[in-house]
């Protein structure tokens, strides 16, 4: 074989290996899985109240939505799913995340008709198809972030917090971009987050003890403290009486803030 010939066929074995390597880089993020029960294997972790520290065998059940598809979607954070059951027969069909360690944590319905989900630990947001199954996940561009409650907001975005990064973050359903807003603070603690019926977004703010109110359309953020010391103000959610309403974990209360005035009214749970 004289050299024009061998540098030909080496060329062609080269074209080869690039185009075989691409074609198994390409491989998709959509994961299908068939509906579980109690095949999985059993996993550990654990959950330390009062400095006590407990063992915690088996998957956990992290936040809870309805979704556009007459089901219940759910995170399962330690075992790195994204769940759906179906209210008419209990079946759960389970998807696993595409990153490693994601631990999602919060989940909502998107305006796009999607389910959008946080990765607390893989420092994303995703997005699920309830038709498909295919998973898409966003980076945010804060480090370490710690992205945790997800809700629509009013505009049609989908708003998260960032425990880690003292921010809330939006994100496009149609583009995927991602803008953040910084709060004010050094070590703040975002949290829940929530739709109001006054058109802004409201949010728990943990280790400064105060419940946050941010506009959607300017990023005007305001913040009320709340009268109970280190309360730990945790979930979040709008009430039947136009009010919002939280959980304070760490003092066993519920609290309720008007969006008019924004005063706090604290209710202790036992007497």
């Amino acid at each position: 074989m004289n050299r024009n010939k061998l540098t030909i066929l080496i060329g062609v074995v080269c074209i080869i290996a690039v185009v075989s390597m691409s074609l198994i880089g390409c491989s998709s993020n959509t994961t299908t899985q068939t509906p579980t029960t109690t095949s999985k294997p059993a996993s550990t972790s654990s959950s330390t109240i009062n400095g006590t520290t407990t063992p915690v065998v088996g998957p956990i059940a992290r936040v809870i939505t309805a979704g556009p598809d007459e089901n219940v979607w759910f995170t399962e954070s330690n075992e790195n799913n994204i769940c759906k059951l179906s209210p008419l027969t209990g079946k759960i069909t389970v998807y696993n995340i595409p990153t490693t360690n994601a631990y999602p944590w919060g989940i909502t319905t998107g305006s796009d008709g999607n389910v959008w989900l946080t990765e607390s630990q893989g420092n994303k947001i995703g997005k699920i198809s309830p038709a498909t199954g295919e998973i898409t996940e966003y980076n945010v561009p804060t480090v370490n972030a710690g992205p945790i409650g997800i809700i629509t907001g009013p505009d049609g975005n989908l708003w998260f917090t960032e425990e880690s990064g003292n921010k809330i973050g939006k994100i496009s359903p149609t583009t995927g971009n991602i803008i953040e807003y910084s709060l004010p603070g050094n070590f703040v603690g975002p949290y829940a987050i929530t739709a109001g019926p006054d058109g802004s977004l409201w949010f728990t703010d943990v280790f400064e003890n105060k419940i946050g109110k941010m506009s959607p359309m300017t990023g005007e953020i305001t913040k009320y403290g709340i009268p109970t010391d280190y309360t730990a103000p945790y979930a979040i959610t709008s009430g039947p009486d136009g009010n919002l309403w939280f959980t304070e974990n760490s003092k066993n209360q519920i609290g309720k803030i008007s969006p008019a005035t924004g005063a706090i009214t604290e209710y202790p749970i036992h007497n």
